[in-house]
């Protein structure tokens, strides 16, 4: 799933080629992934591009006033197309092309190029969950106006953090870093790596840190996403996902060797999720419960 280093990198890229280019039109290929239907997506037809920013992990292009909105969900992404087909997309069950965002043609030569440049917005799977929204502000998009501080913003400090922690009381820590409405923007991936850096159990209760224990988990924060912005910016779309699992530690590492200690990566598995850690950096050498077992006796 993009978290928020993979969609930060995504909209610095996307803000470099649709800056100041006109939307020629949006083909819609999948039905179920429009959540909107005012505007219509026709409305951003013959629209100038603004600027492409993100909330959380939403992406955000801003055409002539209107905002098109991306949740990429678990599978999704997004590719350039240098040159899309002439032909508008259609509906197909068994391709991944959820919508298509056509350009004007590419003006690199006074003549222009002959080429028509574009976006593809794809999700791979069967378990379709892409969301695209066209509304005239943000936060007219639930996801987005029920969004926590922003991790990486000037504004979300030891003390923000600190207060969100108590809020969640006895809550696993895990969890709690995890969902949106708490903090924008980190996933299942990332919350593995923060926690693997702080040295943290991912069950912990959220409210059980110490003053030390608050410190390090907030250093781990700002410098693990930091680092991984850092890492992304400036790459193409077509190189975030394998730059983002070439320097994950722990999480989709299971029985490999952790990178600090040697000790094996362990996981434990839910309904529809799975978390890594390592033992010895994190809970004392001893492994957490996996609830794959009781889950099957059930």
């Amino acid at each position: 799933m993009p978290e928020l280093p993979e969609v930060e990198a995504l909209a610095l890229d996307l803000k470099g080629r649709l800056t100041d280019r006109p939307i020629t039109r949006v083909d819609l290929a999948a039905f179920s992934a429009l959540k909107t239907f005012d505007p219509p997506l026709q409305a951003l037809h013959g629209t100038l591009v603004e600027d492409v920013t993100r909330h959380g992990k939403f992406l955000d292009i801003t055409a002539s006033g209107l905002h098109l909105i991306v949740h990429l969900a678990r599978a999704g992404w997004i590719r350039w197309r240098d040159d899309v087909p002439k032909l508008p997309a259609r509906p197909n069950s068994k391709n991944p092309l959820a919508a298509r965002v056509v350009l004007d043609e590419d003006p690199q030569t006074d003549g222009g190029s002959g080429l028509t440049p574009g976006l593809d917005i794809t999700e791979a799977g069967t378990k379709k969950s892409l969301a695209i929204y066209v509304v005239r502000d943000p936060l007219e998009v639930e996801g987005i106006a029920r969004l926590g501080p922003d991790p990486l913003d000037e504004s979300f400090t030891i003390e923000v953090l600190d207060q969100i922690l108590q809020d969640a009381g006895r809550a696993q820590i895990k969890g709690v870093l995890r969902h949106q409405g708490t903090i924008a923007g980190i996933g299942n991936a990332y919350s593995d790596e923060l926690l693997h850096a702080a040295r943290m159990s991912p069950f912990k209760p959220a409210n059980s840190l110490s003053d030390a224990e608050l410190q390090t988990l907030y250093d781990a924060i700002r410098n693990v996403l930091g680092d991984a912005v850092a890492r992304s910016r400036g790459l193409a779309a077509s190189e975030l996902k394998g730059e983002k699992k070439s320097n994950l530690a722990v999480h989709g590492r299971t029985g490999e060797k952790c990178p600090v200690c040697g000790d094996t990566v362990r996981e434990v598995s839910f309904a529809d999720s799975s978390l890594q850690y390592c033992a010895t950096c994190q809970t004392g050498g001893k492994p957490l419960a996996d609830r794959r077992l009781s889950r099957l006796l059930k």
